[in-house]
């Protein structure tokens, strides 16, 4: 079961008029800054949200005036619809979320749409209680589905990488069900790996992978903090064979990062999120770490979907034209934009030119 496109109007940069945005099993957002970007990634943060009944927690937290196109006075109600399903069988998720006083979002309508399987098209009216969506409580086998796939979308940003970030910090030694957005449980998700003997081969293939970007690295010293076994530290041990501990201070940014990166990547099969979201992955990495990171982000595409938005000339070179959805900004509507390439037509400038070399000359679009 995969995401197949989103069609959205009416939310933050994206105009009445709508914008449909297909997805593949890999999908890598083009654009220059204000073009978008972010306002598609945080779309799928309020997705997340609602599937698990909290809209009205981000709608407060973010502000109506902010996800309405242009505020109220302009767009009075945002629209989705998704499209998902197998080779055979095709449903879509459509939702009309509707501004009402006190300054909030109400859902004036939720349906399911299925079509395929020897049964002709099925329409399932949901009906959501005090403001949030019906998807979670629904009985329907198509709406458990359904409430699976989205809560299964996660988003990730491990740019924090500061002296009071959560990933060098102490946590809590259990906290390990799933690698948190900020890799603030990165040590205690490794050492559940480690020690889970089905998923020690995972562990392992994520060390190799680090290896080969910090030569230096042996391994991670995984033992709780002295005097309470209840907290851990992301320690570590050179590949020199000294007993010598090193805190996660003691590592670059940029190899901290492709830790966590590793580790949500290579994680095994049954942990993986069902769709996961990467902001600008690729920020201060080295390039050879960024094209170690693309092959990462192609292994696990091959289990799950992978949504990133970058402006790394290098990282865009590990993709194909197919992946590449690029945005701009329609100076004229005042809107967001997002363009599928055409892979025939550029089929000739691609045998004498990169990816990165058409978006530099502006012909693929997503410049400023």
């Amino acid at each position: 079961m995969k995401l197949r496109q989103v069609y959205l109007s009416g939310y933050k940069s994206i105009d009445k008029a709508g914008q449909t945005i297909p997805l593949g099993d890999i999908t890598v957002l083009l654009g220059a800054n204000g073009s978008g970007k972010s306002n598609l990634i945080s779309f799928f943060k309020m997705l997340n949200f609602m599937t698990e009944g909290t809209l009205k927690q981000y709608v407060g937290r973010e502000g109506v005036t902010r996800l309405l196109y242009y505020g109220p006075k302009k767009t009075e109600s945002i629209f989705f619809s998704l499209d998902f399903g197998t080779e055979d069988v095709r449903s879509r998720y459509e939702i009309a979320l509707s501004y009402g006083l006190p300054d909030r979002l109400f859902i004036g309508s939720e349906k399911i749409i299925c079509h395929g399987d020897g049964n002709g098209q099925q329409e399932y009216v949901l009906d959501g209680r005090e403001g949030e969506s019906g998807l979670k409580t629904d009985p329907r086998p198509v709406c458990e589905v359904l409430y699976n796939l989205l809560s299964g979308i996660r988003f990730y940003q491990f740019h924090d990488t500061s002296d009071t970030a959560k990933i060098k910090d102490r946590g809590y030694v259990d906290d390990a069900r799933y690698l948190r957005s900020d890799g603030g449980n990165l040590a205690a998700f490794l050492k559940m790996l480690k020690e889970h003997g089905q998923f020690y081969r995972y562990y392992d293939r994520i060390i190799r992978h680090i290896r080969r970007i910090m030569p230096q690295f042996g391994d991670f010293d995984l033992t709780p903090v002295p005097g309470n076994r209840d907290y851990i530290r992301l320690n570590w041990r050179d590949s020199s064979g000294s007993d010598y501990l090193f805190d996660p201070g003691q590592i670059s940014d940029g190899s901290l990062r492709f830790m966590a990166l590793s580790a949500l990547l290579l994680q095994p099969p049954d942990l993986m999120p069902a769709f996961i979201v990467l902001d600008e992955p690729e920020l201060g990495l080295h390039p050879l770490a960024i094209r170690e990171l693309a092959g990462l982000v192609r292994s696990a595409s091959q289990k799950t979907q992978v949504l990133l938005a970058t402006q790394s000339s290098s990282l865009i070179n590990e993709f194909t034209a197919e992946d590449l959805v690029v945005l701009e900004r329609d100076e004229e509507r005042q809107c967001s934009l997002f363009k599928k390439l055409d892979c025939e037509i550029l089929r000739g400038w691609l045998d004498r030119y990169s990816l990165s070399d058409l978006w530099e000359k502006n012909v693929i679009g997503g410049q400023p």
